[in-house]
């Protein structure tokens, strides 16, 4: 079965730099888009990248050009990479996965980046930004 396990999460201040990875089994990349979700105490879960097996990107407005969604498909591993941060990226990062077998469904994917695309979902990990 498809298995997602986040790490790298920690604490770091203002305009410092993390980055959080998600070891993947189970699924076979080309067939799936994998995603960076976020959810802060309070809010509704919400989507920061999102990333196809071609390499297409797409991120929520919010981390554009402070945020990099990365795969390395040899170690099965998605990468978040976060410069800049800022108190509001304070929340607990989840990775997902999604199933991207046609043309049609992975273009939507990336472009909505909704949590309701994703079915496969790791336990989590925090990132705390003290101003």
């Amino acid at each position: 079965q498809v298995q997602l396990v986040e790490s790298g999460g920690g604490s770091v201040q203002s305009g410092g730099s993390l980055r959080v990875s998600c070891a993947a089994s189970g699924l076979t990349y080309s067939s799936y888009c994998l995603g960076w979700f976020r959810q802060a105490p309070g809010k509704e879960r919400e989507g920061v990248a999102v990333i196809d097996r071609n390499g297409t990107t797409n991120y929520a407005d919010s981390v554009k050009g402070r945020f990099t969604i990365s795969q390395d498909n040899a170690k099965n591993t998605l990468y978040l990479r976060m410069n800049s941060l800022k108190a509001e990226d304070t929340a607990m990062y989840y990775c997902a996965a999604a199933t991207c077998m046609t043309t049609d469904r992975r273009l939507g994917v990336l472009t909505r980046l909704e949590s309701a695309d994703f079915g496969y979902w790791g336990q989590g990990t925090q990132v705390t930004v003290s101003s």
